[in-house]
């Protein structure tokens, strides 16, 4: 391979990285700069100018697509003479798994052990507190998994952990992990965060094994460096040695990740333990405009946490941040949704290259709906639409049952949902009874009360199934549907049931759980039935079954893209619409009492820096939170960016974001008497906001009614007849 060749594509600080000979060297390596391409560069250039073998080179990446992706690419460098040895390249836990295959009993596990998944391992432990007679009713299942994880993460077994005397809580979770410890070792089964600590005790305690590997590989390799734990780097730092040489990439800037382990405090640690460390930063960025470059480096300087770079393009200016105040969640989602379909309509652009990004999950129901409502295929990435969630679906199905007892499917969700003491076994001979009598479970749950036929704490367990039931249902009758839904969660103890589910996970279907009842209540503002003899809870449950089966478009369709910005971490788009950027949202309330903003900033950093062309910062003047309307205020984010980088989208002029075809609207005021092709005459009796995003309230035969002025198509009265 000629190795002039091999650098010459690269740029000044590229080619610095990929020829140094510095033993320990930190790439710094900015949004979009091209990291990828220097590990692989300096792969390659390893290996064309005969300072290592491909035997000698380990490479580490944190998922297995990147390093497929790395592996496919290194291939291409790779001169025939080479051969087909290729560098050793994977994850963190494929590289331990393979070692402990090869060394299973030096490491004292079974020669086919088992891996356990993330389920798996629940269910291990909640076998463990059984065999200790621990009620699981009692018990943080999520809880105890964390704190076991969260131990060996650091590199510390059971007999380690340090716990105050005083700390009865702390003690409790040593003896489970103890116990879980026992139990895995005499099943031979090992979890991921096992497979990262028996490998590292494998060399911290065979000094043959480990000199017989620190001989064989000399180059380290290691991407997304901020994204290590600590047991990572005491592992990688035991491998490597003295002699052997490190070559990491990372960006303290996108850390994003400590609520998983990763600790950006590796990158300050690796200056501590190789004091000759080298840097070198990778600033030029060759994904996105000046202006978002710009808007970008702004918001991060105000991080006093990190080592500093700035990124540049020799790239255009660009288009500046458009920046749009929304009256309320609705609107916002109104108008991305308008802006699109004015995209769609002036570029014939793919709709691929458009992102929707927001900090919680929750926020997906109210942009979800806007793009169902204009046709707009689109796709969830890396998680289910809203409709889709169990916690939803849950909820929904107790108002099913409330509706009709007789719903098996409703039944059989919620029967133990959550926990009530009622196992398998009792749930099949439910079914059975109501086989044998053609009747429906809930019948053949009654009759097994009345008339009994299994243990007597089952009976009692399904009593108390039953009586929450009719309790529910008569205490909801004089209900609103959202007080409905909110009353299911509260006395079906759905949030309860959730809190005890790992923190992260329980908080976003909390946040769901809370976004199903703003649903409800917005669904009943503008709900358009006219036929009574269907009832507004069965049309709501209608209309969250035809949500769920709304066309985001099959796999192959240009569709648009929603995420929550921690998956958006290493994408690009054309053009990114950035959206809830609210005090309290982003940067979120729990950040904000824990006094984790710079994490919260880094994640706004990722999201800007996503955009290639065009940049959309969205926010709400109010958003529906826990059932109630909030005024918010705007993120303080929104301020740290240069305004003159900024155009807001007045009012005013708003409309000319929107598709021509997509607006026929009439000025009305209060007292105009009005026509609409459902509800018929009306008049026009409160108006809220100024166009496009006007509100009105008209009274109609059938009640009053909240409608969006510009896409409710009334018509004066004057001017229909």
């Amino acid at each position: 391979m000629d190795v002039s060749n091999l650098i010459n594509p690269l740029n000044a600080p590229q080619r610095q990285a990929v020829t140094s000979d510095n033993p320990h060297l930190l790439v710094l390596a900015g949004a979009g700069s091209g990291k990828t391409r220097v590990l692989i560069h300096r792969i390659a250039w390893l290996m064309a100018s005969e300072q290592a073998t491909a035997c000698q080179i380990l490479a580490v990446t944190f998922t297995n697509k990147a390093a497929r992706e790395m592996q496919q690419r290194i291939t291409a460098f790779i001169d025939e003479t080479q051969g087909q040895v290729k560098p050793w390249m994977g994850t963190f836990h494929s590289i331990a798994h393979r070692l402990l295959r090869i060394h299973w009993q030096v490491a004292k596990l079974p020669q086919h052990f088992q891996l356990l998944d993330n389920d798996e391992q629940l269910r291990c432990i909640k076998k463990v507190l059984r065999a200790l007679h621990v009620d699981e009713k009692n018990e943080d299942i999520r809880q105890v998994q964390s704190f076991i994880n969260k131990c060996k993460n650091e590199g510390l077994r059971a007999k380690e952990v340090i716990v105050s005397e005083r700390d009865i809580r702390q003690q409790v979770l040593v003896q489970f992990y103890t116990a879980y410890e026992t139990h895995c070792q005499q099943a031979g089964v090992v979890d991921f965060c096992e497979l990262l600590l028996r490998a590292y005790e494998l060399f911290r305690d065979n000094p043959d094994i480990l000199q017989q590997y620190q001989s064989r590989y000399r180059y380290f390799l290691v991407d997304e460096f901020q994204d290590t734990n600590h047991l990572q780097y005491l592992w990688l730092r035991l491998w490597s040695g003295e002699e052997g040489e490190l070559f990491v990439v990372g960006d303290d800037d996108q850390s994003i990740y400590s609520w998983r382990g990763a600790n950006v405090g590796n990158i300050a640690r690796l200056q501590e333990d190789y004091p000759k460390l080298e840097y070198v930063r990778l600033e030029q960025n060759y994904r996105s405009t000046q202006t978002i470059l710009h808007a970008a480096n702004s918001l991060i300087s105000h991080n006093t946490q990190r080592l500093g770079k700035q990124l540049w393009t020799d790239g255009e200016k660009g288009s500046p941040l458009f920046l749009y105040s929304a009256y309320s969640e609705t609107d916002e989602a109104e108008f991305i949704a308008q802006r699109i379909l004015y995209y769609q309509e002036k570029t014939q652009g793919s709709l691929d290259n458009i992102v929707l990004l927001y900090r919680t999950s929750a926020q997906s129901r109210v942009l979800e709906e806007a793009l169902l409502q204009h046709s707009i295929p689109y796709r969830i990435y890396g998680g289910l639409r809203f409709y889709e969630r169990a916690e939803i679906k849950d909820c929904l199905a107790y108002l099913q049952l409330l509706l009709n007892p007789d719903s098996d499917t409703a039944f059989e969700r919620v029967i133990n949902t959550p926990k009530r003491g009622i196992g398998d076994r009792s749930v099949e001979e439910i079914r059975r009874i109501a086989r044998e009598q053609q009747i429906s479970l809930w019948q053949a749950c009654c009759r097994l009360i009345e008339y009994g036929g299994l243990a007597k704490r089952t009976i009692n367990a399904l009593q108390l199934f039953v009586n929450l039931i009719n309790s529910l249902k008569k205490d909801s009758e004089s209900l609103a549907l959202a007080d409905q839904i909110a009353a299911i969660q509260s006395q079906a103890k759905l949030a309860d049931y959730y809190k005890k589910i790992h923190k992260q996970e329980a908080e976003g279907r909390l946040e769901n759980l809370a976004e199903l009842v703003n649903a409800a209540r917005e669904f009943s503002l503008y709900d358009m039935v006219s036929d009574s003899t269907i009832s507004q809870q069965e049309h709501f449950l209608a209309h969250a079954v035809l949500e769920t089966g709304g066309e985001q478009g099959d796999s192959t369709q240009d569709r648009v893209q929603l995420m929550t910005l921690h998956l958006a971490k290493g994408l690009e788009f054309d053009t990114v619409f950035l959206c809830g950027l609210e005090e309290q949202l982003f940067p979120h309330r729990n950040s904000i009492r824990e006094d984790n903003l710079e994490e919260e900033r880094r994640l706004c950093y990722v999201g800007i820096t996503r955009a290639q062309r065009e940049l959309y910062l969205c926010h709400s003047e109010s958003r529906f939170v826990y059932g109630q309307r909030h005024y918010t205020e705007p993120s303080r984010f929104l301020a740290e960016i240069p305004s003159e980088l900024v155009e807001p989208i007045r009012l005013s002029t708003a409309k000319t974001f929107f598709s021509p075809s997509s607006q026929q609207v009439i000025d009305v005021v209060v007292g105009d008497q009005v026509v609409h092709p459902i509800f018929g005459e009306g008049t026009v009796i409160e108006e809220e906001g100024i166009e496009p995003r006007k509100l009105v309230q008209v009274s109609f035969a059938e009640g009053e009614k909240w409608l969006v002025l510009a896409t409710a198509q009334l018509q004066k009265q004057t001017e229909s007849s």
